[in-house]
């Protein structure tokens, strides 16, 4: 079905794209949970194994590692048949992965159900697919859209960690982990069956177009050079993204403010990340998804560097608030930029791949900060090092940027 065959109802800009989008930011919110409690329950799950911290971050890596893979071949499903099947699946293994990883009676197995079940077949389902599909059902504000679609990632982080800090001290991480498994997992199925209906086509470019060109020469490079750069600075953004995302709850125990004050940072951090993607899909519909990357990516690193020097417990309540609100719009950012840059019939396998490169630079940052901590004996070189990677990232985004605006020179 494209947009001149669609039923007025379901054409792009409509209210029923509206209502798809109410859908799935409940989506995103429950299948993004899993992120998010793995953080809140890691002190609990070191003591309990007696490993160190890094191996009690695996199962963190594992997830997000899986997450970023899954989401690259859901993506591409869901180009083929719609993101129906896909969140059908992916409500059974979230269910399936939070059961199983309650049940583990050691860190391997914990690892393996959030890797297998919460990463490649649950979470994945969730993002990489539901953004690219909202992207295909709007254009006047589709920076918005993405950045409301995306907020549910967030508002799982505001929501799932006190919830989970509650159950861990009242129930116990056990007990808690198959109360979200039932509520997310069945929840998820549910939700699905609302999103049976595929997005119209967008109308290809003319060949030979500014448009059509542009699609196939994104930032002067080829399709496959441009995903590349994006997909690296996916990497490093998110390598600096992950320290104090997966280690804030660790660091406040260290600190001695305990974990319940770390997962209030957490829940804190994202919430403003909430406000961030909103504000930021605003901007990108003004300036573009390049120059929104760009400008977040300035923002995160000013937000690591005062980490550095301020490790009060007030200070790091109003520091963890500005790191929410200053990075929660880069990841949506680079939905926007392929859909701005690439083909719009490949949208779910390109975001998926890039979504993909964010995650393992998440999985890899929260395994490396915690084998910086292992080695150091605190987190003041984890935040250099997230400091150094969010500096990658920015230079990436400055030079693609440079490359547009010189070919637009070259065009004038």
């Amino acid at each position: 079905m494209n947009a001149s065959t669609a039923a007025p109802e379901h054409l792009i800009d409509s209210a029923y794209a509206a209502r798809r989008l109410l859908v799935t930011l409940v989506l995103m919110t429950l299948g993004s949970s899993s992120m998010y409690v793995v953080a809140v329950v890691l002190p609990a799950v070191q003591a309990e194994f007696g490993v160190s911290r890094a191996d009690a971050s695996l199962p963190y890596t594992l997830m997000m590692l899986g997450f970023g893979l899954g989401g690259l071949f859901m993506g591409r499903w869901a180009d083929r048949s719609g993101v129906h099947m896909p969140l059908l699946l992916g409500g059974f293994g979230t269910g399936i992965g939070f059961v199983a990883a309650s049940l583990s009676s050691n860190v391997w197995w914990f690892a393996l159900a959030h890797g297998l079940f919460l990463g490649l077949l649950g979470s994945s389902t969730t993002f990489a697919p539901l953004v690219a599909d909202t992207s295909l059902w709007w254009q006047k504000r589709r920076g918005i859209a993405v950045a409301v679609c995306a907020s549910g990632n967030y508002v799982a982080g505001a929501l799932w960690p006190p919830l989970a800090q509650y159950g861990v001290e009242t129930v116990g991480w056990r007990s808690t982990y198959v109360a979200l498994g039932l509520f997310c997992g069945v929840g998820m199925a549910l939700l699905s069956l609302l999103m049976r209906q595929r997005p119209p086509l967008l109308q290809t470019p003319v060949a030979g177009s500014a448009k059509a060109l542009q699609s196939e020469r994104p930032f002067g490079l080829s399709l496959g050079q441009a995903q590349f750069f994006l997909c690296v600075a996916g990497v490093a953004c998110c390598v600096a993204m992950a320290m104090p995302q997966v280690h804030i709850v660790a660091y406040c125990t260290d600190l001695g403010y305990g974990a319940a004050r770390g997962a209030e940072m957490l829940s804190l951090m994202l919430a403003s990340g909430i406000a961030s993607r909103l504000i930021s899909g605003a901007i990108c519909d003004r300036i573009g998804g390049l120059r929104t990357l760009a400008l977040g990516s300035v923002l995160q690193g000013v937000a690591l560097l005062l980490f550095l020097p301020f490790d009060g417990m007030v200070s790091l309540y109003i520091i963890s608030a500005l790191f929410g609100l200053f990075q929660g719009g880069i990841v949506p950012a680079y939905a926007i930029i392929v859909r701005e840059y690439f083909p719009a019939k490949e949208a779910g396998s390109r975001v998926g791949a890039v979504i993909m490169a964010t995650l393992v630079g998440m999985a890899l940052g929260g395994w490396m900060s915690g084998k910086v901590f292992d080695l150091t004996g605190s987190y003041h070189a984890a935040f250099i090092n997230g400091v150094l990677w969010n500096a990658l990232n920015l230079s990436i985004a400055l030079w693609l940027l440079w490359r547009v605006k010189r070919a637009a020179m070259q065009a004038a």
